[in-house]
């Protein structure tokens, strides 16, 4: 390597460490390197354009050279891009290095379209306010989306100040805990301080995205962990606990403790994508059951032998975990077999064989076929 380009590197590396640069980020950057291009980490995409931080500061570049047809392989906050070198107007995005992790929801649970949210990610942050009442279903969806990411999920209860009896707040944070096996739960006050310590310190070491509902406290959290009021804040609606999109775009920032933040806008809907390993992991528990199973095939709906209906019927197992479970599992199957062919066609496979044994069932109660 040059003088001038061991210097190149070196200022590169110093600059952009801050922002998650590391060894093996650098080697494979290296063949843009030697073509010439900067290293970048986009810290905002917005209408065919995004802003990047280089070694020489913030810049703005073209994105034509990375908007395929595919809406996964476009270029999204948090990912390294390759930028050309000073004197170009405008100055494009050539490339983005290959990601570590990414964050995917479908556009509708109607399409089978993903829409990728945030790219190499290291904590998944679930924002959940204690200002309304919880809703563990969607905090195991979002878990669902975390897991498959790539990501260690986070559960962040904000907002604890409005519970301010300490039973009733264990409880609250025990129940989640229940529907986040394998995934800590931390009761945070950013009005009051409380556990921003401990978030910090979570966070410091890589890149974090904070997600969750609009009026979750994500922008007052941000600005909590920031140290100063860099995204906006608005009032939230006393009628239903909620509040209107205050973050509009998805937006990384450096963290003064050390690691990286990406905000995210309040997302109302939070469609699976590909997700079946991480609906197994929201629920192991019941996976582990069903490892019981005579049939490794059990729908656990009605079958002989089914370990999970026996949990259910003693109390191990509650109604509404397995209700949960079965409806993003159905929901990711959907997902999957618009683009899987042979997919679709084991489904209407199992479901010909479900009707005939459900027929065959009324037929035997009835005693025997007329």
């Amino acid at each position: 390597m040059s003088s001038t380009s061991s210097t190149s590197a070196s200022h590169a590396r110093s600059a952009l460490t801050p922002y998650g640069w590391d060894e093996d980020w650098a080697d494979a950057f290296a063949p843009h390197a030697a073509g010439g291009l900067m290293p970048g980490r986009v810290v905002r995409v917005d209408r065919g354009q995004c802003d990047v931080v280089t070694a020489d500061g913030l810049l703005r570049a073209d994105t034509a050279f990375v908007t395929p047809n595919d809406p996964l392989r476009v270029v999204c906050t948090g990912d390294w891009v390759a930028v050309d070198p000073e004197g170009g107007t405008p100055r494009y995005v050539r490339t983005y290095l290959p990601r570590r992790t990414a964050f995917v929801r479908s556009t509708s649970s109607k399409r089978s379209e993903g829409q990728i949210l945030a790219a190499n990610v290291d904590h998944a942050i679930v924002a959940v306010s204690l200002a309304a009442e919880l809703d563990l279903a969607r905090i195991e969806r979002f878990l669902a989306l975390a897991w498959e990411s790539g990501a260690q999920p986070l559960v962040v209860l904000t907002k604890a100040d409005l519970v301010p009896d300490p039973v009733t707040l264990a409880h609250l944070v025990q129940d989640v805990e229940t529907a986040a096996p394998g995934v800590p739960v931390l009761s945070v006050s950013a009005e009051q301080g409380e556990g921003l310590d401990v978030l910090a310190a979570v966070v410091s070491g890589g890149t974090a995205v904070l997600l969750g509902q609009s009026g979750a406290g994500k922008s007052t959290l941000a600005n909590a962990l920031l140290g100063e009021d860099v995204m906006g804040v608005q009032a939230i609606r006393d009628v239903d606990g909620k509040g209107r999109h205050t973050t509009t775009t998805r937006n990384l920032l450096a963290l003064p403790g050390g690691g990286v933040l990406i905000d995210t806008p309040g997302l109302r809907g939070v469609g699976l994508f590909d997700a079946s390993g991480g609906v197994g992991q929201v629920f192991a528990e019941i996976e582990e059951l069903a490892e019981g199973c005579r049939f490794h095939d059990c729908a656990h709906e009605s079958e002989p032998g089914c370990a999970v209906l026996a949990a259910l019927d003693s109390g191990e197992l509650s109604v509404r975990r397995l209700e949960s479970y079965r409806k993003l599992l159905r929901e990711n199957q959907r997902i999957v077999a618009k683009t899987d062919a042979r997919l679709r066609a084991e489904i209407r496979k199992e479901w010909k064989r479900r009707g005939a044994l459900g027929k065959a069932a009324m037929e035997a109660k009835r005693g025997g076929p007329r």
